[in-house]
């Protein structure tokens, strides 16, 4: 399932983007900022954000141009109530993919949604790769070799996360929000079930590839040769 971030601080029109979004089965986290926002982005990959502009802590615009030079190309969807010419016009030069301005209706918005969904973001690979692993979320596997396993989209989520800081450190809470979101509550146990259900995967397809535990840290995806003193399953 495609997983977004809608950035809005109105309460009411945040709720009815991501009623119309859900119903199209995209998954929304929603938050409230742009420091909320940069924290989200740095526990989920997400496929698109979707950013208003007059935020508590300042213009959502300037949050899209620090993407764009952080280098991350996530497609962005900005709203806004200015509608002028030049409003737009610097919307999109700071780096926004659409501009849509308020007030508008919600078919609109989902369909340019998934407008950018279709677009391929420039910081992703699509098959992206650790060591002898490889991940193709668009067929839902991962693959050793030509031993391919299915995963669940909340184990795709987690490995798409562990892959990316490959051999970095991993806390819990960033796992939990891979899996099932920012804003979704997360059974005491969840982690740990689908944790053990990807080690077995692993093993299945016969990777060197280890989920290990870090104390005091959390999970890394590492080489068996990576091991190391204070690691462990």
């Amino acid at each position: 399932m495609n997983r977004i971030l809608l950035v809005e601080d109105h309460e009411r029109l945040a709720a009815l983007v991501c009623k119309a979004l859900m119903t199209q089965g995209i998954a929304v986290d929603v938050v409230g900022s742009i420091a909320a926002a940069w924290s989200a982005m740095e526990q989920v990959p997400y496929q698109a954000v979707v950013f208003d502009r007059g935020l508590p802590d300042g213009d959502g615009l300037e949050c899209v141009r620090r993407m764009r030079a952080a280098g991350l190309g996530v497609p962005c969807l900005v709203l806004t109530a200015r509608d002028a010419l030049h409003d737009r016009v610097s919307g999109l030069e700071a780096g926004a993919d659409d501009y849509l301005p308020k007030p508008f209706e919600m078919d609109e918005m989902v369909a340019r949604v998934r407008a950018l969904l279709r677009r391929p973001a420039e910081h992703r690979v699509l098959d992206p790769q650790a060591g002898d692993l490889s991940l193709h979320p668009a067929a839902g596997t991962m693959c050793c070799g030509d031993e391919c396993v299915t995963l669940a989209p909340a184990e795709m989520q987690m490995m798409l996360l562990l892959v990316r800081r490959h051999r970095e450190a991993v806390r819990r809470g960033a796992m939990e929000s891979a899996g099932w979101g920012a804003n979704e509550a997360v059974t005491p146990n969840a982690l740990d079930v689908a944790l053990h259900r990807i080690r077995r995967k692993l093993v299945a397809i016969g990777s060197a590839q280890r989920i290990v535990n870090i104390r005091g840290l959390g999970y890394a995806l590492r080489e068996d040769a990576l091991r190391e003193d204070g690691l462990a399953e």
